[in-house]
């Protein structure tokens, strides 16, 4: 790394304990004939690694600098089994992958914080062709995809993510394990997407509109947060559905599991 600065602008923070590289690659159980798109490779800490594991890697990194420098490592070592994309991951499709290998994909990286939210989102919308993502998070975002009710990360994220995807902690990174070291600790998590809660569209919409309406007013009771949400459920309604559902409706919505979130959702209509 040697005279290569991170920049600030994308938020790169490069892994740099190849320890905690070999836990990662162990964690991920990934198999020789899995096809891996690599999100933000940088110098190539995991890509090297990940090429001597799986089929195929297609590493796609933003940063045109350490693009240029990866791609030169890979040519002087003659890696033959990665393909280097100098691309955005928001904008790139990661269903051509998917088509070429005539497989699903799984996706790895270390993601830059500030992008955390949107691979999220762009993961749930692709999962047809996503099996599994292992990623690094900020280990606050970790716990919010991680946690169980009644805890002050579980949230509205958590439960919109849990019902596309089983979470699963691979493991913890500490911040000496990064240059340039960022400020705060993170956290391997593996998404898999195999087994959703969720079978269609029309569900995936309901239950993200109720979950959002139950923690709109955090603080409030289920029943004065769903009231105050913005949509025309009057109180006695809800006091019919919350029964009909065994929900007690001075609970708050950080104590509601998944199974009590989608039988809400099912009674709920949003219009």
């Amino acid at each position: 790394m040697t005279g290569f600065r991170a920049q600030k602008s994308l938020g790169q923070h490069f892994l740099v304990d190849r320890g905690v590289v070999r836990a990662l690659i162990e964690g991920a159980r990934l198999a020789p004939s899995d096809v891996v798109v690599e999100i933000g490779p940088g110098l190539g800490a995991l890509t090297f690694p990940l090429a001597g594991e799986v089929r195929h890697v297609v590493a796609v990194e933003k940063d045109i600098r350490a693009y240029e420098e990866l791609e030169r490592r890979l040519r002087d070592m003659s890696i033959g089994n990665v393909d280097l994309v100098q691309c955005d991951i928001l904008r790139f499709p990661l269903e051509s992958v998917a088509a070429r290998f005539s497989r699903k994909v799984t996706v790895v990286g270390n993601l830059p914080y500030n992008i955390s939210k949107p691979v999220l989102e762009k993961l749930l919308r692709s999962r047809e062709v996503v099996d599994r993502s292992i990623l690094m998070f900020q280990a606050e975002v970790a716990d919010r995809l991680l946690a169980s009710p009644g805890g002050k990360a579980y949230g509205a994220l958590t439960l919109m993510v849990r019902f596309r995807a089983s979470a699963g902690l691979i493991l913890s990174v500490p911040k000496e394990s990064f240059r340039p070291k960022p400020k705060v600790s993170s956290k391997v998590v593996c998404l898999d997407f195999s087994s959703p809660f969720c079978v269609n569209t029309d569900d995936e919409s309901r239950f993200d509109t109720v979950v959002r309406a139950a923690f709109s007013h955090r603080r409030k009771t289920l029943i004065n947060s769903l009231m105050g949400s913005g949509y025309k459920w009057h109180r006695e309604m809800l006091a019919d559905v919350l029964a009909d559902c065994g929900i007690d409706p001075s609970r708050r919505a950080e104590t509601l599991n998944m199974e009590e979130f989608m039988h809400l959702a099912a009674r709920l209509n949003p219009a």
